[in-house]
């Protein structure tokens, strides 16, 4: 099926690795044209001359810190006319709140609640202008399926979604969509970072990770795949689906629901 995405315009934060490198390959895939945007220039200078040699698409990548306001608006002012805007920067740190600093919190909502809203200030106004765009906001369950041990992710989340849910009920009016997708646990490489620390000071044998996973513990035996978020958040972009504006997806396999 043609996804109807061939030479639009991409824009992915936090994209030279895990979700948001899924996916930016799989619009990549798809035709369109690439921005990875990530801190490391180094690894996104790597990850681009990989993706361009793979799919052949024209990727290019800009380094900035999202967390900071001036970064965001040097993005903006660098790559203007962007056509989809994948907001996925972000790291939140857990833990119930008093093992959580004020300055945990402001780390946190930093670089993925301010730095979602900021590029979304920044970038929706000119997609409403031009009369076209959607943005993709890649969330997570903890907003939705709230933890006291995810306690600054179960709030910023929940903002998020609560921002994705109003913004994406007004713009319409001006033919630009915008929302979400809540993925819950993933194969990142930041996951499997800390199953290797877990195996090796359990099993002394960091390769021994897939070990510290319980298949029981998951829907299908396992957590998501990278590529299975990237695959949802393409597929919704396509204008084939354009109808859908304001929702976000719990991508959990019905795990809230579980018990």
């Amino acid at each position: 099926m043609d996804l109807g995405l061939q030479d639009r315009h991409v824009l992915v934060t936090g994209a030279s690795k895990g979700i948001g490198h899924a996916c930016a390959a799989a619009f990549a895939r798809e035709g369109a044209r690439i921005t990875l945007v990530s801190r490391r220039a180094d690894a996104l200078e790597d990850a681009a001359a990989r993706m361009a040699r793979e799919t052949g698409a024209q990727v290019g990548w800009h380094a900035a810190d999202l967390s900071d306001e001036a970064q965001r608006e040097a993005l903006f002012t660098a790559f203007p006319d962007v056509d989809v805007l994948v907001n996925n920067a972000g790291a939140i740190k857990s833990g119930p709140l008093d093992a959580r600093t004020m300055e945990d919190w402001r780390t946190g909502f930093e670089l993925k609640v301010w730095g979602f809203i900021h590029l979304s200030m920044l970038y929706v106004p000119a997609m409403r202008r031009r009369g076209s765009g959607t943005v993709v906001n890649v969330i997570g369950m903890g907003g939705r399926a709230v933890r006291p041990s995810y306690i600054i992710g179960a709030a910023g989340n929940a903002a998020l979604i609560g921002f994705t849910n109003a913004l994406g009920a007004e713009t319409p009016a001006d033919n630009v969509r915008v929302f979400g997708i809540n993925p819950s646990l993933t194969l990142t490489d930041r996951m499997i970072g800390r199953l290797r620390d877990a195996a090796q000071a359990q099993l002394g044998d960091a390769e021994r990770w897939q070990e510290m996973m319980d298949p029981a513990t998951f829907p299908f035996h396992r957590p998501i795949d990278p590529e299975e978020v990237a695959a949802l958040a393409v597929m919704l972009t396509s204008p084939k689906v354009h109808y859908l504006s304001g929702t976000v997806i719990d991508l959990d396999g019905g795990r809230q629901w579980a018990g």
